[in-house]
């Protein structure tokens, strides 16, 4: 019986004795003895009550047992649902209730909340900490390593993750096992994956970069990784010798720009960097060339699918793009209000469609309806412009447009131009409600070490540059942006923050 994704990605590892994984303490698992890992976790699952279709929520911290849970879920045809770690167990709760999991699996120190929530929401809780111990792995010591592995056809439910619901109710993306499979079989030939490449992998893996991307790729390829529990610097810098291939968000590459032991020496023999998430500055993408003579290699993806474009293995990385539409994938750009095709060079909304693209919203077939078109483009929430070569550049979010006096304005024009002042670190624009012009721009700039650029040489260096419509109304300096997990900005922070900044101030 075929299991798409399984036989893929898992089933060739019984015939691999060579390391597939190295972990942070140098300790190494073969191919074989990972698989027959993930075969007794498919039977602990059956255990636990687990049966085709049925939900496996996962709340841990990872590891190479937490890993294979995702492999364990692909064989029993049991669909796998990753959780952030930083949620809490009322967030935890939303999702158990909105997917109807059968089993929540989550870290011992958070057993007390996590257990209660599974209870209220009729789901088993058992655990599964860092370091490979808990009550699943208790189950799992127990079980064969001999599992009979579930049919599963392309477009049967392989996971559900869930948006980061930063304007409403987050929503849970379905995607199918041909999703999956065809967004890592195109990954691995772009990028030009072999049996021979070890990835440097500091990743989380409860979202689509880590799972997805990493993760998946390797596997595809027969390739081995070294599998650090997270970001940190000096392990990054003792493994990067090993390795071949670094994924990574930008905030990756800015720390290790910031160490002095990282130099071109040390990663002279490495053949990529791919960087996704969140939008790399150009000018990380300058100065990582200038130190290691690597061009960092920037693609976009989301979500609800997986990778869309790709800056070239052979040719431009162009920084500031993201690179044309991968293989296999449509890409166009649309006017947000009638969804007409807009010529190059005209930014509007991104629409994708392909076989990464997916299913729909789980329980929520209205919002699905309104994002996902009956022609099967998918309206990203993403605008953007494509060149004449074919490379997409990401204006913003849809959400993030600001409207002032009638005029659209695309806050990453003005973040680009307040990124090129020499004392600028970083920066956000956003819209906040005006009084008089329905939202006024401001500008929320971190300053480089040391450095205390003023509001009016800021904005007298944009006079000649930008219209007057779109030029700040306000600069605040802060020593950081947040960020999520993942170090996208959130937008939706500062705007409540500064939700009242030219509020008119009451006469007493």
């Amino acid at each position: 019986m075929a299991n798409i994704l399984y036989d893929a990605l898992f089933a060739p590892l019984a015939a691999r004795e060579n390391t597939l994984i190295t972990t942070a303490d140098g300790g190494t698992i073969s191919g074989a003895a990972f698989l027959a890992l993930v075969h007794r976790q498919a039977n602990a699952l059956r255990a636990l009550g687990l049966r085709p279709g049925d939900r496996l929520a996962l709340q841990v911290a990872k590891s190479p047992e937490a890993l294979a849970l995702y492999g364990a879920a692909l064989a029993a045809g049991v669909v796998v649902l990753p959780l952030n770690t930083a949620y809490t167990p009322a967030e935890v709760a939303y999702f158990l209730g909105d997917c109807g999991a059968a089993v929540l699996v989550g870290d011992a120190a958070a057993a007390e909340g996590l257990a209660a929530v599974a209870a209220d929401h009729g789901a088993r809780f058992v655990t599964l900490n860092g370091d490979g111990s808990g009550s699943f792995s208790d189950l799992v010591a127990s079980q064969s390593a001999a599992f009979s592995v579930v049919s599963r056809g392309g477009t049967d439910l392989a996971a559900l993750l869930y948006t980061s619901g930063t304007t409403g109710r987050s929503k849970g993306a379905m995607l199918s096992h041909d999703n999956l499979l065809s967004n890592a079989e195109v990954l691995r030939e772009h990028w030009r994956f072999t049996s021979g490449d070890v990835l440097l992998h500091a990743l989380p893996i409860f979202h689509t970069h880590g799972l997805f991307v990493a993760s998946n790729v390797v596997l595809s390829a027969g390739a081995s990784m070294i599998f650090l529990p997270g970001f940190s610097l000096p392990q990054v810098l003792r493994f990067l010798p090993q390795a071949s291939v670094m994924m990574g968000v930008p905030t990756f590459y800015t720390r290790l720009l910031d160490a002095p032991e990282f130099t071109r020496d040390l990663v002279a023999h490495m053949r990529l960097f791919v960087s996704g998430s969140a939008p790399l500055l150009a000018e990380t993408h300058i100065a990582f060339e200038e130190r290691t003579g690597h061009r960092i290699l920037e693609r976009y993806g989301m979500t609800e699918t997986n990778m869309n474009t790709s800056n070239p293995y052979e040719g431009a990385r162009r920084a500031g793009t993201v690179g044309p539409a991968l293989p296999g994938v449509e890409l166009r750009i649309t006017d947000p209000a009638s969804g007409e095709q807009l010529p190059d060079g005209t930014p509007g909304m991104i629409e994708v469609r392909g076989p990464n693209v997916f299913k729909g919203y789980w329980n929520m077939p209205e919002k699905t309806r309104e994002e996902l078109r009956e022609n099967g483009f998918f309206i990203t929430g993403d605008i953007g412009v494509i060149d004449d070569q074919g490379y997409v550049s990401i204006v913003g979010r849809a959400k993030d447009l600001i409207i002032s006096g009638g005029y659209n304005i695309y806050p990453k024009e003005i973040e680009l131009l307040l990124d090129e002042a020499p004392e600028v670190l970083e920066t956000a624009v956003i819209g906040v409600p005006h009084p008089d012009f329905g939202e006024a721009v401001v500008a929320v700039i971190v300053p480089k070490p040391g450095q205390s650029p003023t509001e009016s040489a800021l904005l007298a260096g944009l006079q000649s540059q930008l219209a007057r419509f779109k030029q700040p109304k306000a600069i605040i300096l802060r020593d950081e942006l947040p960020r999520n997990t993942m170090g996208k900005v959130q937008k939706n922070l500062l705007r409540a923050e500064y939700a009242e900044l030219f509020r008119p101030v009451a006469q007493s």
